[in-house]
């Protein structure tokens, strides 16, 4: 391990609060990953971590269990002073684990593509904790890719990857262009499904076997025409009283365990 690091004004320091910022983290092909339980889970799923900033001062139990994995996974191991970890952490009350993990790519054709599927899609959301809890849902609900499109959205934005608890690094996510994953999907024969308060049949009742694709938008523009367009079948989530929108992470895990639900009853079917 290099010498420790003191200072706010480090140049190491520097890096991390300069990785904040979208840009310079594409750059560099890089992921700011803050906290023992996202960094477990980020090298458990075989992600490259480039460089681990641990602050024994500020350790949590999960920390100090955590900091033996990580220090054998870390390409570069630096102790960090208070100060200096408290400058260079997006968190009131930090674990002292802190880490910059390297962008895995996903090649579409590398996905499985059986005829039981289930996907997400992220269409245009922009909001991190909108789109790091979608990812939570996908990855307890077992599906088995995300499809992240719209130029908005920022998939390494740490945020991203708090609200998502690490599961941003079990599952297969890619970013694409809108009509790059309508391709993708349609050359797959996976069928398109949207929600809209508009729709005629709820989800609960709506056949979402077979190979699905979820697709979920912003909630206050909706998805956009071209998606609603692709869509195979279009379902509404039923909302009671003066309710005319959910928030779109609702949406989607409703939708998602719906799925779930429909695939654990039919293989429970006699045949």
């Amino acid at each position: 391990m290099a010498d420790d690091v003191h200072s706010p004004t480090n140049p190491l320091v520097k890096r991390f609060v300069r990785l904040r910022a979208r840009r310079p983290r594409e750059r560099e092909g890089l992921l700011v990953v803050e906290g023992a339980r996202e960094l477990t889970r980020a090298v458990q799923a075989g992600w490259s971590l480039a460089l681990l900033a641990s602050c024994p001062e500020r350790f949590s139990p999960d920390a100090e269990a955590a900091l033996a994995l990580l220090q054998g996974a870390a390409g570069e191991h630096r102790r960090f002073g208070p100060a200096a970890f408290d400058r260079a952490s997006l968190r009131q009350h930090p674990d002292g684990l802190l880490g910059l993990v390297r962008w895995r790519e996903v090649d579409p054709e590398s996905l499985p593509w059986p005829d039981t599927a289930c996907y997400l899609v992220i269409a245009g959301l922009e909001k991190p904790g909108n789109v790091g809890a979608l990812l939570r849902s996908a990855a307890a609900a077992g599906v088995d890719a995300v499809f992240v499109t719209g130029a908005g959205t920022d998939l390494g934005n740490p945020n991203v990857v708090r609200a998502s608890m690490g599961s941003l690094f079990a599952l297969p996510v890619l970013a694409l262009a809108d009509e790059h994953a309508r391709a993708l999907l349609g050359s797959h024969g996976v069928r398109v499904i949207t929600t809209s308060p508009d729709a005629s049949e709820t989800f609960w009742d709506a056949d979402l076997t077979g190979a699905v694709a979820v697709v979920i938008g912003p909630e206050h523009e909706g998805l956009d025409a071209a998606w609603r367009g692709a869509a195979d079948l279009e379902v509404r989530v039923p909302m009671a009283g003066s309710v005319d929108s959910l928030n779109a992470a609702t949406a989607g895990g409703l939708v998602l365990y719906e799925v779930l639900r429909q695939r654990r009853a039919r293989r429970r079917m006699p045949h």
